[in-house]
C-alpha cells in the first residue's frame, strides 16, 4: 500500500510498549477500502444483449468491469452496441473487443461524472461537455451497471479525497502530495491519542496524589506540617483543574480542525477539478495552435473532411441525446442558417441511386448519374497556380513581377495612436502607413477577381443551379486573401481610378472608382470576353471597438451573364481584425450571405461560422444550400473561406423530427463532394511581403500608358513599397491636406451656390454615374463608358490632379 500501509506498523505490535504500543493499535485510514467490485452473483455481467458476451469482472474482488452496452450515436444510426470496460474510475468504449489493445473510442471519468436514469433500461453519463447516452439489454442488467458504476464513483471520489496511493496511473508528483499529507493527518491523531493518554494519567495519578494527601492529612502531624500538606494538597487540585482544561482546549481544537479539514477537503476538490478543466482547456487550445501553425505554414491539416460528407455550422443538430460521438467520423452534422431549416447530409453511392429524379422524393431534378466525373463544367480547377493557368489559352502574354521589396521592421506604439480614437469612423483616423500595406483600398477590390475562371466555368453550365454553385464559390473565394491580411489599405483619394486591363491575359478588364469621399465609397465595373460582366459599388463603414475592429462593407454586387441573361446579386459578410491593441493580430469572417438570381429565382444561402477558441467546428467553416425558385434544394456548400469550397448533389432528402429549438430537420442524401474552388498556394516569402498573393504582387506594378489619376502613381504608397516609410508619411500627410483643400473650396461654392439661389451638384464621378438599378431599386453608381477609349487616345484632359 505503499508509505501509507508502511505507518500503519503491521498487527498491531504486541511486542512495543507504552503509548506506541497504545497508538499501533489505532487503524490507519488508508487500510480501509470500499468492498470490492463484483460484477454480479452467479458470474454474469449486465448490458450485453441477448446472446451476447456477458458483463463480468476480471477476478474477485477486482474493480474492473467489461460488458456489452448500447450507445446513442446519432440520428442516423441511433444506439450502436459497444464494448463498456470499467476500471480504476474511468469507463471506456471500443466498437470491439479487439478494439481494446490498440483504439479507444471514448473514456469519462467517474469521479466527477452524473450518474441518472431515463428510464428502465437507460443510463446517462455526463461529465462537463461530454455525455454518454447508454441502454441495457434489460432493467436487470441496467441495475448491475449503475452498482458497478456507483461504487466505482464512490472510491474515486474517496481515492482523490483521500489523497490514496491506490491509482497506478498518478503523477509522481500527486503521490507525493498524497504521502505528505495523509503523513501530516497521522501525525495529528497520533499527538492527539499521546494527549488523551496524557491526560488520563494525570488524571489517575492526581486522583492518587490527593488520596495520599487526604491520608496524611488525617494523621496527627505537627500544625506546620498540616499546613505544608493542605498547601500541596490545593496545588496538586489546582494542577489537576489546569491539566484537564489544557486537555479540554486540545479537543476543542482538534474538533474544530476536524470541522474545517472536511471544508478544505471540498475546497481543494474544487480547485483539483477546476485544474483539471484549465488543462483540459489548455491541451484543446495547444491543439488549435497547432492546427493554426500547419494552416499558416500550408499543412492541409484545416482542410474539410475528405471522407465525402459536407460539414456545417458550430451547434450541430440539436438533440438532447448530446453531442455526436468521436467514433462517428463517416456521419457529420448540420445545422442551418437562421431562415432555412435545420438539416443532415449523408453521402449516397452512386450505384444505388439509378432512379429518375421523379421517383425520389424531395430529390433534384434529373438523374442522380448525370452528376459524373467527366463533366467539363465541375472538373476541378485548382491543381495549377496562379501563373500556371489550366487552359493554353490563358498562358500570360506579359511577364509579370513575382515580388516586391521586403517590409522593413519599423516598431510602433499601437496604443498611443488608437486610445484617442475608439468609436470614430476609420476613414477619419488620421493613421500612419506603418498601419497599412502598399495597396489601395480599389486594388484590394479588385484582388476579389483572383479566382475568375469560377466565372468562366460558370457560363458553360446549362443549369442555373450548377452555375450558382459557381458564383457561391468566387463570392467565398475572395475572402481567401485576407486571412493573413490584417494591415489596412491606403484610403483612396476622391476621384482616384485603378485599372486592371487582363483582356489579352485572362479575358476581362476592371476599372475602379473612389466616387465619394464621406462616407468613402467605391464604383466598380468589370467587363470579361467570356461571357460576364460584375459590377458594384463598396461603401466601408468600420469601427473601431478597443479589442477589436469590426469592417462592414455595405452595397450589393451584381454578376450578369450574357447569354443566359441570370443576373445575381449578393453582398459581402462583416469582417473582424482581433486583438488590436494586445497580441497578435488576426482576422475572421461572420454572417451570412444570400446570393439570389433575379431571373430564375434560384436561391443560396451562404453561413460564415465565426471562430472560436472551445468549437469543434473547423475553423472558417462557410456552408450552405442551393435551392431553385420552389425551394427544393438541389445541392449542399461545404468548406472554409481560406482553403476550398466543395459541391454535393442532392439525389434524396426526407423531413426528420423537430429539434429542441423547433426547427425541423431535413436529412440530405447526397453524392459524393466535388471541388470547385481551392485557395492558391502563397509565393515564397510572403511573410516578408505582406502575405501578397501572386495576383496581389503584380497589382502595384507600374505600368504606362494609364490614366494620372490611378493608384499605381500614388507617391506615398510608391515610397512605402519601397521601404521608404518616413517619406511615406510625408506624402501621405500632403496628400491629406490636398484633399481637405479641395473639399473646402467645394463648400465654399456650395455655400456660395446657396446664397444666390442656385443648385450644386457637388463631385460629380468622372466614369461613373448614378442610377437606379432596375432590380434591386437602389440608386447605385455605374460604369459610363469612356475610360477605354481615353486610354486608346491617351486622352487624360478631364481627369483632375490629386496627386
Amino acid at each position: 500500500m505503499g508509505k501509507a500501509a508502511a505507518l500503519c506498523g503491521g498487527g498491531g505490535g504486541t511486542g512495543t510498549r507504552g503509548l506506541v504500543s497504545l497508538l499501533s493499535a489505532v487503524p490507519c485510514l488508508a487500510c480501509q477500502e470500499l468492498p470490492a467490485m463484483s460484477a454480479e452473483p452467479g458470474g454474469r455481467g449486465g448490458g450485453g444483449p441477448a446472446g451476447g458476451p456477458p458483463a463480468t469482472a476480471v477476478a474477485p474482488g477486482s474493480d474492473t468491469y467489461k460488458g456489452w452496452l448500447f450507445k446513442w450515436t446519432n440520428y442516423l444510426k441511433g444506439y450502436q452496441r459497444r464494448w463498456f470496460v470499467l476500471s480504476n474510475g474511468l469507463l471506456s468504449y471500443y466498437r470491439t473487443q479487439a478494439e481494446m489493445a490498440h483504439t479507444c473510442r471514448g473514456t469519462i471519468n467517474l469521479s466527477t461524472a452524473h450518474i441518472d436514469t431515463e428510464d428502465s433500461c437507460n443510463i446517462v453519463l455526463s461529465n462537463g461537455g461530454r455525455t454518454y447516452h447508454l441502454k441495457a439489454n434489460s432493467e436487470v442488467e441496467r441495475q448491475r451497471w449503475v452498482t458497478a458504476l456507483e461504487l466505482a464513483k464512490a472510491k474515486a471520489i474517496r481515492m482523490r479525497n483521500n489523497q490514496s496511493d491506490d491509482s497506478g496511473d498518478e503523477e509522481p508528483a500527486s503521490q507525493s502530495d498524497k504521502s505528505e499529507l495523509h503523513g501530516t493527518l497521522k501525525t495529528l491523531s497520533s499527538k492527539l491519542e499521546d494527549l488523551s493518554t496524557c491526560n488520563d494519567l494525570i488524571a489517575k495519578h492526581g486522583a492518587a496524589l490527593q488520596r495520599s494527601l487526604s491520608e496524611l492529612e488525617n494523621l496527627k502531624l505537627p500544625a506546620e506540617s498540616g499546613e505544608k500538606i493542605k498547601a500541596v494538597n490545593e496545588r496538586a487540585t489546582l494542577f489537576r483543574i489546569t491539566s484537564n482544561a489544557m486537555i479540554n482546549a486540545c479537543r476543542d481544537f482538534l474538533d474544530l480542525a476536524e470541522t474545517h479539514s472536511r471544508k478544505w477537503q471540498r475546497a481543494l476538490q474544487y480547485e483539483r477539478e477546476q485544474r483539471i478543466r484549465l488543462e483540459e482547456t489548455i491541451e484543446q487550445l495547444a491543439k488549435q495552435h497547432n492546427s493554426l501553425e500547419r494552416a499558416c505554414r500550408g499543412a492541409p491539416g484545416l482542410s474539410s473532411s475528405n471522407t465525402g460528407v459536407t460539414s456545417t455550422a458550430k451547434g450541430s443538430v440539436p438533440s438532447a441525446k448530446g453531442e455526436a460521438s468521436d467514433e462517428d467520423e463517416e456521419t457529420e452534422y448540420f445545422d442551418a442558417m437562421e431562415d432555412a431549416p435545420a438539416f443532415i447530409t449523408v453521402t449516397a453511392d452512386p450505384k444505388h441511386h439509378r432512379r429518375s429524379g421523379s421517383n425520389l422524393s424531395g430529390a433534384s431534378e434529373g438523374h442522380p448519374e448525370d452528376w459524373n466525373l467527366e463533366d467539363s463544367v465541375f472538373e476541378s480547377s485548382n491543381q495549377s497556380s496562379y501563373n500556371e493557368s489550366t487552359c493554353k489559352d490563358l498562358l500570360p502574354k506579359k511577364r509579370r513581377r513575382t515580388r516586391i521589396p521586403d517590409k522593413p521592421n519599423y516598431s510602433l506604439n499601437l496604443w498611443s495612436i488608437m486610445k484617442n480614437c475608439i468609436g470614430k469612423e476609420l476613414s477619419k483616423i488620421p493613421m500612419p502607413v506603418n498601419f497599412n500595406e502598399p495597396l489601395s483600398m480599389l486594388q484590394r477590390l479588385t484582388e476579389d477577381l483572383e479566382y475568375h475562371e469560377l466565372l468562366d466555368k460558370a457560363v458553360k453550365c446549362e443549369s442555373s443551379t450548377e452555375q450558382m454553385c459557381f458564383v457561391a464559390a468566387f463570392s467565398v473565394s475572395s475572402y481567401s486573401t485576407t486571412v493573413h491580411r490584417t494591415a489596412k489599405p491606403f484610403n483612396p483619394l476622391l476621384g482616384e481610378t485603378y485599372e486592371l486591363d487582363r483582356l489579352e491575359e485572362f479575358g476581362f478588364r476592371s476599372l475602379c472608382e473612389q466616387v465619394s469621399h464621406h462616407p468613402p465609397a467605391a464604383a466598380h465595373h468589370v467587363y470579361s470576353k467570356r461571357g460576364w460582366t460584375l459590377w458594384q459599388e463598396i461603401t466601408i463603414a468600420s469601427k473601431f471597438r478597443g479589442k477589436y475592429l469590426s469592417i462592414m462593407p455595405l452595397g450589393a454586387i451584381h454578376l450578369e451573364f450574357h447569354s443566359s441573361g441570370n443576373h445575381y446579386v449578393w453582398r459581402k459578410v462583416t469582417s473582424t481584425v482581433h486583438n488590436i491593441i494586445v497580441g497578435k493580430l488576426w482576422i475572421d469572417q461572420s454572417g451570412e450571405i444570400e446570393i439570389v438570381n433575379h431571373k430564375s429565382k434560384d436561391k443560396c444561402q451562404l453561413k460564415f461560422t465565426p471562430y472560436s477558441y472551445f468549437s469543434r467546428d473547423v475553423p472558417r467553416k462557410v456552408t450552405g444550400v442551393v435551392s431553385d425558385a420552389e425551394g427544393k434544394a438541389h445541392y449542399v456548400m461545404s468548406g472554409t473561406w481560406d482553403e476550398k469550397m466543395e459541391c454535393s448533389k442532392i439525389v434524396h432528402s426526407s423531413h426528420g423530427s423537430t429539434s429542441t429549438e423547433g426547427k425541423q430537420k431535413t436529412v440530405y442524401q447526397t453524392l459524393s463532394p466535388k471541388v470547385l474552388w481551392k485557395k492558391y498556394p502563397l509565393p515564397e516569402n510572403a511573410e516578408n511581403m505582406y502575405f501578397f498573393s501572386d495576383l496581389a504582387l503584380t497589382l502595384n506594378e507600374p505600368e504606362e500608358r494609364v490614366a494620372p489619376t490611378d493608384s499605381r502613381l500614388r507617391p506615398d504608397q510608391r515610397l512605402m513599397e519601397s521601404g521608404r516609410w518616413d517619406e511615406a508619411n510625408v506624402e501621405k500627410q500632403r496628400l491629406e491636406e490636398k484633399q481637405r483643400a479641395v473639399r473646402r473650396r467645394r463648400e465654399a461654392e456650395a455655400v456660395e451656390a446657396l446664397e444666390e439661389g442656385k443648385d450644386y451638384e457637388g463631385y460629380i464621378p468622372l466614369w461613373f454615374e448614378r442610377k437606379v438599378d432596375a432590380v434591386t431599386g437602389e440608386l447605385i453608381c455605374v460604369y459610363k463608358g469612356g475610360y477605354w477609349e481615353a486610354k486608346d487616345k491617351q486622352d487624360w484632359s478631364s481627369c483632375p490632379d490629386i496627386f
